[in-house]
């Protein structure tokens, strides 16, 4: 099936009715802190099938931040403050745990901007709560690597996730599959915040075969 116009601008009209889409500007390179060996050969081979997806490109090094998608796994949020220079990576990390306890939340994300508005880093952080300790590695994983790929709207998949179910594995939902693909395209715009960049994206789109 092929996605339509107004659920693609959707994916980027924040709850604010902004619209707001930025794709990565740099080569992702990944670091994931608190899981084990296993673990993270899924996470970088889901992250790696994701950038292959989208036409961009991966790298050993960061020249800014050495990696620039970190992933941090915690059992509390109270233990975020206790990581060795993380205070000096996330301004306001102290009132974000608050905030994060708070909610009750287990995942969050902070993306940051280039000077073209292009993302040059994401920092995402996982906390193990009962839910998300009952989700598979690969499909965690997956979840997590689509989530970054682009900066999505906060409510992008509030509804419906990225993922779907075949023969019990999870899969990335063809018609976002095709939106990733479509952002990528050289002719595309990193950064946009007008939404016809939507209309763009809808042409770009693959018709059903």
């Amino acid at each position: 099936m092929t996605i339509e116009h107004q659920n693609i601008e959707n994916l980027f009209t924040r709850a604010d009715g902004a619209y707001v889409f930025a794709r990565w500007g740099r080569p992702i390179v990944p670091v994931v802190f608190g899981v084990d060996d296993a673990s993270l050969a899924v996470f970088k081979g889901a992250i790696e099938a994701v950038v292959t997806l989208a036409s961009h490109q991966m790298a050993e090094t960061d020249p800014e931040l050495g990696a620039n998608l970190m992933i941090f796994f915690c059992r509390e949020w109270d233990e975020l403050p206790q990581v060795p220079h993380l205070d000096q990576l996330v301004p306001d990390l102290a009132p974000l745990v608050q905030k994060l306890k708070q909610a009750d939340a287990n995942q969050y994300r902070i993306f940051r901007f280039d000077e073209a508005g292009a993302i040059c880093a994401a920092f995402v952080f996982l906390r193990m709560d009962e839910h998300m300790a009952a989700v598979a590695a690969d499909t965690l994983a997956l979840s997590q690597a689509v989530q970054t790929i682009l900066l999505w709207s906060d409510r992008a998949f509030t509804d419906q996730s990225p993922l779907a179910l075949v023969a019990d594995k999870a899969v990335l939902r063809p018609e976002i599959a095709d939106v990733i693909r479509a952002a990528y395209d050289p002719v595309m715009p990193a950064a946009a915040r007008d939404a016809s960049h939507a209309l763009r994206l809808a042409a770009r789109v693959r018709p059903p075969s």
